[in-house]
C-alpha cells in the first residue's frame, strides 16, 4: 500500500470523519437566485429535485440504462482488463448525479443548487478517480460462495425502480429496466457500484468503498425518512431506497475489516 492509501484509510476510519460528514449535510444550506427564504428550506429541497436537470433528459434514459448494463457485463466478462475503465464510468457517473440531480432551472426559484449533494457526490467521485489511478480492485476472480450474490438481488431492484410515476405506487412493469432513469441517480445506482465491490471484496480500495457506502448511508437515511415519516404517501419510494441504506450499511461495516488490509499487504 502506498503511503496515500495508508493515511486516506486511516482518516476515514476515525469516528470524527463519520460525525463530520453527518454535520456537513445538515448545515450546508441550499441556494437559489431569487425568491427564496430560510422557512422555505424544505420546500426548495423538494422543488430542486423534483426539477432537477435529469427530468428533461428522459427521452436518453434507455440509452444511460443500456450504458450501465454494458459496464457491469464489462466487469463480468473482461474481468481485471476492464477495472479501470470501470471505476473512471463510476467516477464520471457520480459528477453526473452531482449535477443532474441537485441542479434546477425554474422560473419559481431561478437557478436553485443543493449544494450538500454536490459537494457529497463529487467527493465520492474523487475517490473513484483516485482508484482508477491506484487499480487497487481487482476483478480477476469472481466469488466462488454462492451466498456472496445475495447483494445482486436489491442493486437489482433499485436499478429496476418499479414505480409509477403517477400514483407513486409499485408498478412491476418490466419496461422500467429500460425506462426509469434509474442509472442517472445517486440512490439507485449506489447500490449498484456498492454490490460490485461486495462480489470480489476483498480484493478492493477500502478507502473507496468506505466513502461510497459512508455517503450512501448518509443519504439513504435521509430519504427513509422523508418518505416514511415526512411523506408517507410515498412510502413504496422509501422501500426503493432500502437497497441503499442496507448496502450502505453492510459497506461500511464490511471495510473495517482485516481481510483487506490483508490482501493489499500481500
Amino acid at each position: 500500500m502506498n503511503d496515500a492509501y495508508e493515511r486516506w484509510e486511516r482518516i476515514t476510519g476515525r469516528w470524527w470523519f463519520f460525525v463530520l460528514m453527518c454535520l456537513f449535510s445538515f448545515i450546508v444550506p441550499p441556494y437559489a437566485f431569487k425568491g427564496f427564504e430560510w422557512a422555505q428550506t424544505g420546500d426548495l429541497i423538494a422543488h430542486i429535485l423534483q426539477h432537477s436537470l435529469m427530468t428533461g433528459w428522459s427521452a436518453a434514459y434507455p440509452f444511460f440504462q443500456i450504458v450501465a448494463v454494458l459496464f457491469i457485463l464489462g466487469v463480468v466478462f473482461l474481468r481485471q482488463r476492464f477495472s479501470k475503465i470501470f471505476s473512471i464510468y463510476v467516477a464520471f457517473s457520480y459528477l453526473f448525479f452531482a449535477v443532474g440531480q441537485n441542479i434546477s432551472l425554474t422560473e419559481v426559484y431561478g437557478t436553485a443548487v443543493l449544494i450538500v449533494n454536490i459537494v457529497m457526490f463529487s467527493f465520492v467521485a474523487a475517490f473513484w478517480f483516485w482508484e482508477a489511478f491506484l487499480g487497487y480492485n481487482n476483478f480477476s476472480a469472481a466469488p466462488r460462495s454462492p451466498w456472496r450474490y445475495w447483494v445482486v438481488l436489491p442493486a437489482a431492484l433499485a436499478f429496476w425502480y418499479p414505480i409509477n410515476g403517477d400514483t407513486f405506487g409499485p408498478d412491476f412493469k418490466l419496461l422500467y429496466f429500460l425506462t426509469s432513469g434509474s442509472a442517472l441517480t445517486f440512490c439507485m445506482m449506489t447500490p449498484v457500484f456498492l454490490a460490485v465491490l461486495f462480489l470480489y471484496y476483498p480484493r478492493v480500495n477500502l478507502v473507496t468503498l468506505r466513502v461510497t457506502a459512508l455517503v450512501g448511508l448518509v443519504i439513504g437515511f435521509y430519504n427513509l425518512l422523508s418518505n416514511f415519516v415526512f411523506e408517507p404517501a410515498l412510502w413504496w419510494n422509501g422501500v426503493l431506497h432500502l437497497p441503499l441504506l442496507i448496502l450502505s450499511i453492510y459497506g461500511f461495516t464490511l471495510s473495517f475489516s482485516k481481510q483487506n488490509k490483508e490482501f493489499l499487504q500481500a
